[in-house]
């Protein structure tokens, strides 16, 4: 990323980070040409040369009647495309290879009468703990090395510790045990623990990507796209991850004799393909423009300063965390609501899971083509507070199958509200230098935030109810919207008159 001594800094600090122009509230914006008197802001006309020149940024960006608007010039961006598609396999997999963990701990590791939801919890665990350690320091990392071969190697490394897993458990199965802990399993852990750490990497590289290879205006319509993906993962990914990995299985069983590696090796190729997809991306980055001289705790402690003085991108960020955890629970809560609903089995869940990602399609639809005319403030609060009402309305309609798919699809398309102008706002008011830092520290807490629930969520509806656990989530949301909104803002700037 571009140092603070680089004289073109200023600029992108100017447009892409704190920028004057915009309400620090909720990003109302005014117009910092008239305002300063001079139009310091990092515009289409105005972006680095060297990187203009190098990437392939929108076409088609200007018409007869203004800005174009809408999904159409990020989709004819192909520096976007590719990276999208490469963000599709590479998250997908993330999900998948939970289910993945816990296909094989069921085949290898259970006992007749016993519950595995031990062996589970260590695997969750080995995945969080590299989101708690690692998340920020990868972020810092990130400013430092270019950004697609961080994205390609992630991937790629993940694919080969996947597919050469069977091969590692075969090898150990016979290994003995530590402290009463089969080997194998002990081998099972690491990876996860790998598998997790590559993905602290990855993460921040691909939100620092866009705004390079996106122009500014579009950003709003490509994170409708990117950041849709990245919520419907966590949903379609556990409820289509067992049918997926049950086929791969029917498909190679000719060829490995009915020993389940199938599994594995579409997890595996699912992450190759990613790095292989990514490979055709380019950012116009330069190494020269990199930052090298500064120190990793600094640099921690200088984006946590960053985002506490930037009441936009603290907000933001609170608001991601919030919506990741209220999905996290819905994931896990979903089992149960198939139980309760007569229409259906608990291994339906899926059903349940879809809908919530229509919802989340309809939204992002409907934010990439016309919420640019909202500010992103109101946007987020009316977001918040359908996500409550549905989440309300879904716990009095627990037994209703139509209700309930309805209520869980009127949630995601309010989710779409709130992911989406808050994942633009944090990308406009973070300057190129500063980049790694936020995203890293935003990963790392989104990271908690889906895992926390995925552990809690079950535990509460089992003491409370899914009734009440259901309540419970919807005044959490309300609240959060609200405190967001007023105690957590700082009221705008107002111009001193001339």
């Amino acid at each position: 990323m571009l140092r603070e001594s680089d004289p073109s800094a200023s600029k992108i600090s100017d447009g892409s980070g704190y920028q004057p122009g915009l309400d620090e509230a909720g990003l109302t914006e005014r117009s910092p040409a008239s305002e300063h008197g001079h139009p310091d802001t990092l515009t289409a006309d105005n972006r680095l040369p060297a990187v203009s020149a190098a990437v392939d940024k929108d076409t088609s960006n200007t018409g007869a009647t203004g800005p174009q608007t809408g999904f159409w010039p990020v989709l004819q961006n192909r520096n976007f495309l590719t990276l999208w598609g490469g963000q599709v396999f590479s998250q997908l997999a993330d999900k998948v290879y939970l289910v993945l963990m816990i296909a094989i701990i069921a085949s290898q590791y259970e006992v007749p009468g016993q519950t595995i939801s031990g062996w589970v919890s260590a695997v969750m665990i080995a995945f969080t703990i590299p989101a708690v350690l690692f998340g920020s320091l990868a972020g810092v990392y990130v400013d430092r090395w270019l950004k697609r071969p961080v994205l390609v190697l992630t991937n790629l490394l993940r694919g080969t510790l996947v597919i050469l897993l069977p091969l590692g458990l075969w090898l150990s199965h016979d290994w003995g045990t530590i402290a009463g802990i089969p080997i194998s399993f002990c081998l099972l852990l690491v990876v996860t623990f790998l598998v997790s750490t590559l993905t602290q990497f990855f993460a921040p590289a691909e939100q620092s990507a866009i705004p390079l290879i996106v122009d500014e205006r579009h950003l709003l319509s490509a994170n409708s796209l990117y950041t849709t993906t990245m919520m419907a993962s966590v949903i379609i990914g556990f409820a289509v991850g067992e049918p997926l990995l049950a086929i791969a299985d029917k498909l190679l069983a000719s060829f490995d004799g009915n020993s389940g590696i199938g599994k594995d090796i579409l997890v595996g190729l699912s992450y190759c393909l990613a790095g292989v997809i990514l490979m055709l991306m380019r950012t116009g980055e330069s190494s020269e423009n990199l930052t090298k001289d500064s120190h990793v705790l600094t640099d921690i402690k200088e984006g946590l300063r960053y985002i506490k003085q930037r009441p936009p991108i603290r907000n933001a960020i609170i608001q991601l965390v919030l919506l990741f955890s209220v999905f996290a629970a819905l994931a896990v809560l979903a089992v149960r609501l198939a139980e309760v609903i007569p229409a259906l089995k608990s291994s339906q869940f899926g059903v349940l899971l879809a809908s919530g990602g229509v919802g989340m399609g309809i939204g992002a639809a409907l934010i990439g083509h016309a919420g640019h005319r909202f500010a992103r403030r109101q946007l987020s609060l009316v977001g918040l507070l359908g996500m409550g009402a549905a989440l309300g309305g879904l716990s009095m309609t627990i037994h209703s199958l139509w209700g309930s798919l309805a209520l869980i699809a009127i949630l995601g398309i309010f989710a779409a509200t709130v992911g989406i102008p808050m994942q633009t706002t944090v990308q406009e008011q973070t300057p190129e230098d500063m980049r790694g830092k936020v995203f890293g520290l935003q990963n790392n807490l989104v990271n908690i935030a889906l895992s926390l629930p995925l552990a809690l969520a079950g535990v509460a509806e089992a003491f409370l109810g899914l009734r009440l656990v259901l309540l419970s989530l919807a005044a959490i949301v309300i609240l959060g919207g609200i405190f967001t909104q007023t105690v957590f803002t700082v009221p705008a700037e107002t111009s001193s008159p001339p």
